[in-house]
C-alpha cells in the first residue's frame, strides 16, 4: 500500500518505518531528535555536515569542451541573506538531509532571472508536504500554505514514487533503540539503581495468595527505585544481586551500537573515535580510507547538492563543490599529484600555486632558485665547502 494518497497531506514523521513501540520501562522511542543523544549518531552526522560545508563552492560556465570559472551569484556567497555565509547554510541543510532525508527553505527573494536569491532554512519538523502520488503539489509550514515554487526542497535517500526523501533515523530506529535503551539502563543504574542490592527469598513450600504476590511486586518495585533491600515472605534466604553491568551485555551493546551507527551514517567508526575490535587501521592506509569516504560515502551526496545548487544559475553555468579541499588532508599525496601534473604539462606551476592560494613566483624568487639549483636546472647542484657560487 502506498504511503501517499491523492491530495493527502503527509508529515515527514509519517514517512519510512515507524519506530518500534516501547515494551518496557527502559525502552526508548527513537525519533530524529532522540537519536541525536547517541554519541555515534551525533558524531557521524556532524562529520558529514562538517566535511561538505567546508568544501569551497565554485561556479563555472561551459565554453565548448572547456569550463571557465565565473563570478559567483550572491546566493552562492550568502544563501540565507543574513551574513552567515554559504558554509553555515550548507552545514544546517546537510545535517537535516542526513537526519530526516529532506531539507526545506523559504524562498524569500529571487534575482532578475527568477532564480532563488535568498533561501531561509526551515525546521523540517514544521513542514508538511502535500502530494499526489510522487508529485509535490504544495507545502504547509506552521499552518501557512505555500506553492511548490515558494519552497526550497532537497531530498536524500530517494525511492521511486516517493515525493520526499526517506529518513535514515526512521529506518535505523530498531538498531539505535537498543543502544539508546542501554544508555537509559546506565542512567538508571548509576542514579536510582537498576536493581536492588539483594533479595530475601521466600523458601517455604506452598502456593502464594494473589494479594501476597501483589504486595511482593510492589515491594520489589520500591526496592528497585530506592536501591534498597527487597524483603518478602518468611523463612528467608539471602541472595546478593551485585551482578556487574558488563555481565548484562551492557558494554558489548554499547560497542556494537557505535558500529551500527557508523553503518547507518556512512562514516567509518574510527573517524568518530569509535573503538573497533580487530581493526587494522594505520597511518599508512588512512589516505585510502579518506579517499573511500570521499568517493563512496560523500560522493553521491555531493553530486546531488551540486545539481540542486546549479539550478540557481542560468545554463550553461553550473556549480561544483571543490573536493580537492578534502584531499589536502594528505599533503604528501597532494604534492606528488601536482608534481606529476606539472611534469606531464597538464598544469602550469602558476596554476598549481594558485590551488594553494599562492601568488606566481616573483623575479626575486626565481633568482633565488637559480642560486640554489643552478640557472635553468631542475635539480639542486652540489655546493662544495668553501665554494662561492
Amino acid at each position: 500500500m502506498s504511503l501517499f494518497r491523492a491530495s493527502r497531506a503527509t508529515s515527514l514523521s509519517d514517512v519510512g518505518v515507524r519506530p518500534r513501540p516501547s515494551t518496557g520501562p527502559g525502552a526508548v522511542t527513537v525519533t530524529p531528535d532522540t537519536a541525536l543523544r547517541h554519541s555515534a549518531v551525533w558524531a557521524g552526522l556532524r562529520v558529514r555536515a562538517d566535511l561538505i560545508s567546508s568544501l569551497p563552492v565554485d561556479a563555472f560556465r561551459k565554453v565548448g569542451t572547456h569550463q571557465v570559472e565565473v563570478t559567483k551569484s550572491p546566493f552562492l556567497v550568502d544563501p540565507a541573506g543574513d551574513g552567515s555565509g554559504m558554509s553555515s547554510w550548507l552545514y544546517a541543510t546537510q545535517f537535516d538531509l542526513d537526519r530526516v532525508g529532506n531539507t526545506f527553505g523559504a524562498i524569500v527573494a529571487r534575482d532578475a532571472a527568477g532564480k532563488p536569491a535568498v533561501v531561509e532554512p526551515l525546521a523540517a519538523s514544521s513542514v508538511i508536504v502535500r502530494a499526489k502520488g510522487s508529485k509535490v503539489v504544495g507545502y504547509r509550514v506552521n499552518g501557512h500554505k505555500y506553492e511548490p515554487d515558494e519552497i526550497w526542497h532537497e531530498k536524500q535517500f530517494l525511492m521511486a514514487g516517493m515525493p520526499v526523501g526517506l529518513s535514515m533515523i526512521a529506518y535505523a530506529a530498531w538498531s539505535l533503540g537498543a543502544s539508546l535503551s542501554a544508555q537509559q539502563f546506565a542512567l538508571d543504574w548509576f542514579s536510582t539503581g537498576a536493581q536492588p542490592i539483594g533479595s530475601l527469598r521466600h523458601t517455604k513450600l506452598g502456593a502464594l495468595q494473589d494479594d501476597v504476590i501483589a504486595s511482593a511486586k510492589a515491594k520489589w518495585k520500591a526496592a528497585v527505585a530506592n536501591r534498597d533491600l527487597f524483603v518478602t515472605g518468611s523463612d528467608w534466604e539471602f541472595d546478593m544481586a551485585a551482578e556487574a553491568a558488563s555481565q548484562q551485555g551492557f558494554i558489548d551493546t554499547q560497542e556494537f551500537g557505535v558500529v551500527e551507527a557508523s553503518r547507518w551514517t556512512g562514516v567509518p567508526a574510527d573517524i568518530i573515535d569509535g573503538m573497533v575490535k580487530g581493526s587494522s587501521m594505520t597511518y599508512a592506509n588512512i589516505t585510502q580510507r579518506n579517499l573511500q569516504l570521499l568517493i563512496i560515502n560523500l560522493g553521491p551526496a555531493i553530486a546531488r547538492r551540486e545539481f540542486r545548487l546549479s539550478a540557481t544559475t542560468a545554463a550553461p553555468r553550473f556549480v561544483k563543490l571543490n573536493t580537492d579541499a578534502l584531499l589536502r588532508m594528505d599533503p604528501a599525496a597532494r604534492t606528488e599529484m601536482l608534481a606529476k601534473q606539472i611534469e606531464s604539462r597538464q598544469v602550469a606551476p602558476s596554476e598549481a600555486r594558485a590551488l594553494d592560494n599562492r601568488m606566481p613566483f616573483t623575479e626575486e624568487q626565481l633568482a633565488e632558485f637559480d642560486r640554489l639549483f643552478g640557472k635553468g636546472s631542475t635539480t639542486p647542484t652540489q655546493v662544495t665547502k668553501g665554494s662561492t657560487s
